[in-house]
């Protein structure tokens, strides 16, 4: 049995989509109970966001993606009675997460301030496009917009001069992702604090704030220097030679990371003199001059196919690699070795391949037991367990659309 260092933690996910989903799916992983609270007859958003589809089933691709783990109880928040439901299991839980608009739960009674008040030590994490305040608190947010509005934008794609330039989206939602494992790891502070005080924290994530934040070096190139970064392709703003070359066959990835590197990297393609060149023999100074040596770069790497430029430098030590679609990745022996793919049980496709967590534990690879549930499967036995709700008052619930 995998390390499950939250077991014991129970955690009511009021998010969908995936910022919140991501997060949850994380604590899951890592041992805690996870009660994904879902609309019924509708779900999570994402239960419709196909195709493609698990064979055999209505479960998207992308739902998939971020529900490993969890507990699905259909419960209709916007009837009084539903309201009342997750008010109590909130009180049987150590973590609230959601992601609704600000305020958009006060009126169901189910925000902070209202379900802290019968729990003063619950953790309740709140995700946003803007967060809690500013002059954009109210607006909703979107992946794609807050790449854009954050900056990353400007950053990815080839500059505006050449064939193709202008901006371009990360092919996976990089903000959204981001989010959801700075709220993984917030709330993991706040467990320890609580541990510590025996208080709550009400926890304010915003995409935008993590979009700005995870800009790393290129917002630091920014304030040290006065100059926004421009878009580069696939080279990097600090390191030189850093980026996709193509070959008599395909691409690869070159990354010299030091001035040794780049030595070497001369003597397996044969230009040495490059190396003794004042204008190339350390990094600055082939950023300064990177437009004389890409140039002389790309010629030499067009002379010889990928699979022979990649075996000669990692022979000799300089950081390469091919650039790999899906079904390359998925068979690369690193990747299966490492257990990145895995299998769990699904009550209707019989079994879901499914992305493995990267987080091992004393060798021990942590990933939930199960499958993302299908809509409403643990809604009976989570309200038998917790709130103690006869077979009577479950069909009643059912009965009056409550429950699914």
């Amino acid at each position: 049995m995998s390390a499950q260092p939250l077991k014991g933690i129970r955690v009511l996910d009021l998010s969908r989509v995936l910022a919140g989903p991501w997060c949850g799916q994380q604590l899951a992983d890592l041992g805690a109970e996870v009660i994904k609270i879902e609309r019924p007859g509708r779900g999570d958003d994402t239960r419709a966001w196909g195709p493609p589809w698990l064979a055999g089933t209505e479960e998207s691709a992308y739902y998939l993606s971020a529900n490993r783990g969890k507990a699905s109880v259909a419960i209709d928040i916007a009837a009084p009675e539903g309201q009342r439901l997750v008010r109590e299991l909130a009180q049987h839980c150590d973590v609230v997460l959601e992601n609704f608009k600000v305020g958009g739960l006060k009126r169901y009674g189910l925000d902070y301030e209202s379900l802290s008040a019968d729990k003063p030590d619950l953790i309740y994490c709140s995700i946003t496009g803007f967060g809690q305040d500013g002059p954009y608190a109210h607006r909703a947010g979107y992946d794609f917009m807050i790449q854009g509005m954050g900056g990353l934008m400007s950053l990815t794609g080839q500059p505006d001069d050449v064939p193709g330039g202008g901006p371009v989206k990360v092919g996976v939602a990089f903000a959204d992702i981001f989010t959801g494992m700075y709220a993984a790891n917030a709330i993991l502070a706040a467990l320890l604090q609580r541990a510590r005080t025996g208080e709550g924290a009400h926890i304010d994530l915003a995409l935008l704030d993590v979009q700005v934040s995870v800009l790393a070096n290129q917002a630091m190139n920014y304030l040290c220097s006065g100059q926004a970064p421009q878009r580069l392709g696939n080279a990097h703003p600090n390191i030189v030679p850093y980026q996709a070359f193509a070959t008599a066959d395909g691409h690869l990835i070159l990354a010299v990371g030091n001035d040794a590197q780049f030595q070497r990297f001369c003597e397996v393609a044969g230009c040495t003199a490059l190396a003794r060149d004042a204008r190339f023999a350390t990094n600055a100074a082939r950023v300064k001059h990177r437009e004389a040596l890409i140039p002389e770069l790309e010629a030499i790497f067009s002379t010889r196919g990928s699979a022979d430029w990649l075996a000669a430098l990692e022979a000799v030590g300089v950081p390469c690699g091919p650039i790999n679609n899906l079904q390359q990745v998925f068979d690369d022996p690193q990747v299966r070795d490492r257990g990145l793919q895995l299998h769990r049980p699904h009550p209707q496709a019989g079994s879901v391949a499914l992305v493995g967590n990267p987080i091992r534990f004393d060798g021990q690879a942590l990933n939930a037991p199960t499958a993302p549930p299908t809509l409403g499967e643990q809604t009976d036995p989570v309200l038998k367990r917790l709130l103690g709700l006869s077979e009577a008052e479950r069909q009643q619930l059912r009965k009056i659309g409550v429950t699914a």
